[in-house]
């Protein structure tokens, strides 16, 4: 294809995907621009809740992996064994 006519039409191209990257619904990030696009799945009330959960539950697992570490750090460095 010729350069005159492939460059613009790649340009042009461009621009379109440009602009419609503005007005499409954005998928899990923030919310399009209305008449475009839903809340956001991570954004609803339930999903929060169990991201909130999951969370909890993760900071607690590292909490004990932490005192496990301690305690046998502890029994490692004791005198009395």
């Amino acid at each position: 294809m010729l350069d005159r006519l492939y460059l613009p039409l790649l340009a042009l191209a461009a621009l379109a995907a440009v602009g419609f990257s503005m007005v499409w619904p954005q998928g899990l990030g923030d919310r399009s621009p209305a008449p475009f696009g839903h809340t956001p799945v991570q954004q609803t009330p339930a999903m929060k809740a169990a991201m909130d959960r999951e969370t909890e539950a993760s900071e607690k697992r590292i909490r004990q992996a932490r005192d496990a570490v301690r305690d046998l750090q502890a029994q490692a460095l004791s005198p009395n064994q």
